[in-house]
């Protein structure tokens, strides 16, 4: 068993519940054993789905702002739980510690942000084109939503959904990655606490499903779930889209991506180059929205290729290790697959490649079960359908190019769309570039990581085109309705003029 359990007892002291022989959970530090669980059978998925149902009844009953309230309370309890909640994080991800409390963080902004929504939930008073009549637009709670989670932000996505489900009124089913069950198991122990003292709030509010790829698609056939929230893979996605599409069911994708940054020729490099080496090799390069393209102005191609090549190998050599320890920048990938998965697409583009540095296994003789892998970087002439594909890892291509419609054609060539951003000091090419990146995020003089919970955010194409956190995002977690009102004392004008006299 992983030394690290004292952690994981703290947070979920009912942990016994849970144990069985199904599926075993490791870390990616060591790949030690922290935890060993059953998965929930079918009958158990389907009596979860129902108990979801009954307290939809209840809660869309709670006026907004009370549900509001709740959100509010659980926040507290993410504040007060945060260092244990980050260090289980990396635990079970590999993330390095400062990322682990930054997630925490964004479920506690998203608490904050969904709490005050909680006294917003704004429909329209609309013109009627007929006298003594008057139109609304109503926005009413949905019902249960399933919430499907990747492993590589094992809690603050469900908080995305979660927080904005609840206060619209919705309850949630949560299956997580089977790679990080153990984070999910934490966030439930802490949302029952608070729900337990909370009056009004209905049993089944929140329910994890601890379960693989056939415990998710049988909440994804459910037709008692109307919307099915998923991040992952966009190979997932096709496969939950049209599931769920067939039942008339909604849909939230927040699937791959392809990110790239455009360096021009009147960017300052001294932001840029941090931005990138934090988008490339941050997370060890596994966030849907890690910098996989580097899209370089000709004049400055050799410059920043051996500066971002300098700044990899000293990442390489130095700042690898674990991820507990303070002074690591890069740990761990999730597992052997991930690094298979990395060394594969580093072979698949050598013949291409004018250069390539990093990339290889280290700190095997540390961690012989843990997949450490030094970022790799790769110079190309071109780019090629080669690269079109997600590598999650920290492995990033740098591509010249020649006119700013150039870059954006190159940009713009991959099948995913979600993250992008510029380095410029020229504002027409700034303005150029958010006009013609076709991402759902578009960024100037920063990177492609590191969203923040007040903007929507998501991506286009093989993105999947889903929206989460932010703006008017809170409107997939909810049915709107069109009321129409006769308030005359003669019988009501019908519209369009039509006339239906006996």
């Amino acid at each position: 068993m992983s030394s690290h359990n004292d952690v994981v007892i703290r947070l979920i002291p009912n942990l016994s519940s849970f144990s069985g022989s199904d599926l075993k959970v490791t870390t990616p530090i060591d790949g030690s054993e922290i935890a060993s669980l059953r998965l929930d059978t079918p009958a158990e998925v389907d009596a979860k789905i129902a108990k979801s149902v009954e307290a939809f009844k209840k809660w869309r009953e709670v006026p907004g702002p009370r549900r509001g309230e709740l959100v509010r309370l659980f926040g507290e309890k993410l504040r007060a739980h945060k260092e244990d909640l980050a260090k289980l994080v990396t635990l079970e991800c590999g993330k390095i510690l400062e990322e682990g409390r930054g997630e925490v963080q964004e479920m506690i902004d998203i608490c904050d942000f969904a709490v005050g929504l909680s006294r917003q939930l704004y429909g329209l008073t609309i013109a009627s084109e007929r006298p003594n009549h008057t139109m609304q637009e109503n926005w009413l709670p949905l019902g249960p939503v399933g919430i499907i989670s990747a492993f590589n932000f094992p809690v603050a996505v469900w908080a995305w959904n979660t927080c904005l489900a609840l206060v619209c009124g919705d309850p949630v089913l949560w299956k997580p990655s089977e790679k990080t069950p153990l984070t999910a198991l934490a966030c439930q122990h802490l949302f029952d606490q608070v729900a337990a003292e909370f009056p009004g709030a209905p049993e089944g509010l929140s329910q994890v499903i601890v379960g693989g790829a056939q415990e998710g698609n049988q909440m994804v056939e459910d037709e008692r779930v109307p919307l099915i929230s998923a991040t992952g893979s966009s190979r997932m996605g096709r496969i939950v889209g049209p599931k769920v599409a067939a039942r008339f069911g909604r849909s939230l994708l927040e699937l791959g991506g392809n990110n790239a940054i455009i360096v021009t020729p009147t960017a300052d490099l001294n932001v840029a180059i941090p931005s990138i080496l934090f988008g490339s090799v941050g997370t060890a390069g596994q966030r849907c929205t890690s910098t996989r393209r580097v899209i370089v102005h000709r004049s400055l191609f050799d410059k920043v290729f051996e500066t971002l090549a300098a700044a990899y190998r000293q990442i390489g050599e130095t700042k690898i290790g674990d991820p507990l320890d303070g002074s690591t920048l890069v740990g761990p990938l999730i597992d052997e697959s991930a690094f298979k998965g990395m060394q594969a697409a580093i072979e698949r583009v050598r013949a291409e490649a004018g250069d390539v540095v990093g990339g290889e296994r280290t700190l095997e003789d540390k961690f012989p079960h843990g997949y450490y892998a030094k970022p790799a970087i790769v110079r190309l002439p071109a780019q090629s359908k080669t690269i079109h594909d997600e590598t999650f890892a920290p492995l990033t291509y740098v591509i010249p190019y020649d006119t700013i419609e150039e870059a954006l054609e190159i940009h713009n060539a991959v099948p995913q769309g979600l993250s992008s951003a510029i380095m410029t000091t020229d504002v027409r090419e700034a303005e150029f570039f958010k006009r013609h990146s076709d991402c759902g995020i578009a960024n100037v003089n920063i990177g492609t990581s590191g969203a923040e919970i007040g903007g929507a955010f998501g991506g286009e194409k093989e993105t999947g085109g889903g929206r989460e956190s932010g703006s008017d995002a809170w409107k997939a977690y909810m049915r709107r309705q069109t009321s129409t009102t006769f308030y005359g004392r003669e019988r009501p004008t019908l519209a369009q003029g039509i006339k239906f006299d006996l």
